[in-house]
């Protein structure tokens, strides 16, 4: 029983570890893609997934500006352009990405212009 213990307190740890080695590598790259300007986040005062995204992007260091839709007027008109059903909206070199996933940003960034 002991063993069985064990073993499962072995396997969760190696996976937290493992999840939290995943995202700090790929906060790497998608700092190391993301040049100034590349990155603009429209997002809400009530948003709680563009809390989530704004806390990812400052602790991987990634460079990118943020406007608010409710206190920012051209933020607000370039927010009802992109027709999103809902923020955050993510500007990838002027393309926008409803939603925050890193993996699409990192995508973006790494494509062709």
């Amino acid at each position: 029983m002991w063993g069985l213990l064990l073993l499962v307190l072995v396997v969760s740890a190696g996976s937290q570890w493992w999840a939290r080695h995943s995202q700090q590598d790929l906060g790497q790259q998608v700092a190391a893609a993301a040049a100034a300007g590349d990155l603009r986040m429209l997002s809400s005062d009530s948003c709680a997934q563009c809390v989530v995204a704004r806390n990812w992007l400052k602790e991987h260091g990634v460079p990118f500006n943020e406007c608010s839709i409710e206190r920012d007027a051209a933020c607000q008109q370039l927010f009802e352009a992109t027709r999103s059903p809902g923020t955050p909206v993510m500007l990838v070199r002027g393309q926008p990405q409803v939603g925050f996933s890193p993996q699409r940003v990192l995508h973006s960034l790494q494509s062709p212009a």
